[in-house]
C-alpha cells in the first residue's frame, strides 16, 4: 500500500521506522516543526530527519491547511498512518485514502483518551498499560480498534519504564495492523464510549505537590514524573525543590499535610493526606531531592533539622 505518516516525536519515529521497514511504501510524511514544550522536547527523535534519510518528502505543519489537503490528493494514498499528532484533523483529511486513517495511541483504550496517558495511568494506579491501534473518526480516539496489545505495570516502575516497554510495541503493531488491512483480514472492534476517558495535556503545574494527597498517590505521582520528565515539586523554605525519590512509610503518621516530620529508614517522613489529623495513614518517605541548581541531595542530608512545611507555592 501507499502510505501517507502524520507524526512527532519517538512515537512518531519509531512509527515511521516501523513503515520503511514493512513491504508498503511511504510516498510523503507530514510531522511538526520542532517545540519548545517542556513535555515536546522529551523522547524527541526527528520524524523529518529520518523521512529525509530515507529520501522521503516531508511537510512540516503545526496544523492542518488548504495547501496539505492538496498534497495528500496528490500523493493518493491507500492509507495514513498517525501516530503522536498533536492538533485535529479533519475528515477531510483523515477520509482521503480508501482505507482510512490508523491512529496508534498508547494507552488502551477507549481509557486514557487524549494526551499523555501513561503519566496519567501511573499517577490514577492502572495494572497495565498498552498501545492501540484504532481507526481514525471525528471524535477524539474513539474509533474502531484493529489491534489492542497491554504491558504490565510494576510496583516500582516509572513512566520512563513504561515509555521504553510501550513504544518497543509501536513496530510489531503498525506492521501487523497494515498486512490485516491490505489482506482484508482486518477485524474493526467498536469501542465502549462508556468506559471512555479524555486527558489533558500536562503541564508543569500538573507536577506540583499537593500534599492533601495521600501518600500512595504522591509516590505514584513521583514515579509519573521521573527523570527526564519534570520531577514532582514543592517548596521549602521559600525554595523549590523536586522530589526525585520516594516511597509510602511503614508507620502511620498524623499532624497536618506538608510537615516535614521524622525520619523512617533512610529517608525523610512528610505527612500526607486530608484527614492526615487522624494519624490513621502513612505518609511520604521522602529519599532524595533536587535543587533549582541541579544538585541532587539525599533527603536526610537535606533537611538538617525536622519541622516546617513543604508547601505548594513560596
Amino acid at each position: 500500500m501507499r502510505v501517507v505518516m502524520f507524526g512527532y516525536q519517538t512515537w512518531g519515529h519509531r512509527t515511521l521506522q516501523a513503515l520503511l521497514d514493512s513491504d508498503h511504501e511511504v510516498v510523503l510524511v507530514v510531522t511538526h516543526p520542532k517545540s519548545d514544550h517542556v513535555y515536546e522536547k522529551i523522547w524527541d527523535d526527528s520524524v523529518a530527519e529520518l523521512a529525509e534519510k530515507h529520501g522521503v518528502p516531508v511537510l512540516l505543519r503545526s496544523r492542518p491547511d488548504d495547501a496539505l489537503l492538496r498534497a495528500l490528493r496528490d500523493a493518493a494514498p491507500d492509507i495514513i498512518v498517525a501516530n503522536n499528532w498533536r492538533t485535529w484533523l479533519p475528515p477531510e483529511i483523515f477520509d482521503i485514502p480508501p482505507h482510512g486513517t490508523l491512529n496508534i495511541h498508547d494507552s488502551l483504550l477507549p481509557a486514557y483518551a487524549g494526551f499523555s496517558p501513561l503519566i496519567w495511568a501511573l499517577i490514577n494506579g492502572e495494572k497495565e498499560v498498552g498501545v492501540t491501534a484504532h481507526r481514525m473518526n471525528a471524535e477524539l480516539d474513539a474509533g474502531d480498534i484493529v489491534i489492542q496489545r497491554a504491558v504490565p505495570v510494576g510496583p516500582g516502575d516509572t513512566v520512563t519504564d513504561l515509555f521504553h516497554r510501550t513504544v518497543d510495541l509501536i513496530e510489531p503493531i503498525v506492521q501487523e495492523s497494515l498486512d490485516l488491512i491490505a489482506s482484508g483480514r482486518a477485524q474493526w472492534i467498536p469501542q465502549d464510549r462508556s468506559k471512555a476517558s479524555f486527558f489533558h495535556k500536562r503541564s508543569i503545574e500538573d507536577s506540583r505537590i499537593d500534599w492533601n494527597w495521600s501518600a500512595e498517590d504522591l509516590e505514584r505521582l513521583v514515579r509519573a514524573q521521573s527523570d527526564p520528565y519534570p520531577n514532582a515539586f514543592t517548596y521549602y523554605r521559600g525554595e523549590r525543590i523536586r522530589i526525585v525519590s520516594a516511597e509510602v512509610s511503614q508507620a502511620r503518621y498524623g499532624g497536618t499535610p506538608g510537615r516535614v516530620f521524622i525520619r523512617e529508614g533512610d529517608g525523610v517522613v512528610v505527612v500526607t493526606g486530608l484527614d492526615a489529623r487522624s494519624g490513621q495513614w502513612p505518609g511520604l518517605v521522602v529519599k532524595r531531592v533536587r535543587t533549582e541548581d541541579g544538585t541532587e541531595h539525599a533527603a536526610v542530608d537535606y533537611f538538617q533539622t525536622m519541622g516546617g512545611y513543604l508547601t505548594a507555592r513560596p
